[in-house]
Parts: structure tokens; sequence; C-alpha cells
């Protein structure tokens, strides 16, 4: 259910297949130490979370990571090295999420595609992406 791309032993994207829509409750799919968490949640009717806010905490961040939601249609996603070589290529479908941390990727449209990214911001795309 999650394919995990790596490079010289270390995560730089999880695929996360579509089968997670049947797991109940919470389920993260990222490692505590991973700079973005990303969880689904499944929770039945009446079931509640405790209003709550979050503690400043002051995180360093090195480096943009991207989630993608894939909600319609099919996506090729190319992997390459943090030295821009070539890895291998990977589809995403419907329902599917995406997680890219580290090294390059570069995306093809099989088809109509439609997707939700969400990254740290604030972005700057003169300072914060490298086109090759």
């Amino acid at each position: 259910m999650i394919q995990n791309i790596t490079y010289k032993k270390r995560t730089i994207a999880l695929i996360i297949k579509a089968g997670y829509i049947k797991k109940k409750g919470i389920n993260f799919f990222t490692k505590r130490s991973f700079l973005q968490q990303v969880a689904y949640m499944n929770h039945p009717k009446g079931y509640t979370i405790d209003p709550h806010t979050h503690k400043k905490n002051t995180r360093t961040i090195s480096g943009t990571s991207e989630v993608l939601i894939i909600l319609q249609g099919k996506l090729k996603i190319d992997f390459f090295t943090p030295k821009k070589k070539y890895m291998l290529s990977k589809l995403a479908k419907k329902n599917d999420i995406v997680i890219l941390m580290s090294g390059g990727h570069g995306f093809k449209m099989m088809n109509n595609c439609k997707f939700i990214e969400v990254k740290q911001g604030p972005y700057d795309a003169r300072k914060d992406k490298n086109k090759f």
C-alpha cells in the first residue's frame, strides 16, 4: 500500500496507494521525524476531536516538501537523485497520495488529471525551485 522511494537508504518520496481509504481511525503514513506529517482519518458519526490550538514551536526546515492528493486521472512521476540523475518512474492514480521529500521530480499527465498540492510556505519560485 505504501511505496517507499529511496536513495542511498534515505526516503525521498512515499506513494500511498488508494487502499488507505478502507482504514478506520487515525493512520499516519509518515515517520515522526519527517518534515511533513501526513495522516488519513476515518471516524464514525458522533466521534469528536477536542477543541485545541497548536503550541508555538520553532522548527528549522531545510528544503521544501510537497504532498500531492490525486483527485482524478493518472500522473506519471519521474524521480531524480539530488544530483539530478534519473532514478525511476511511478504512476499515481485517483485517491493516491504522493509525499515528495527530497531529490528531484517531474510530472506527466497521462490523461486529464486533477490534484491538490500542499507545501511549506512562504514559497518563492526564484529561491525555492531549480528547473533542469
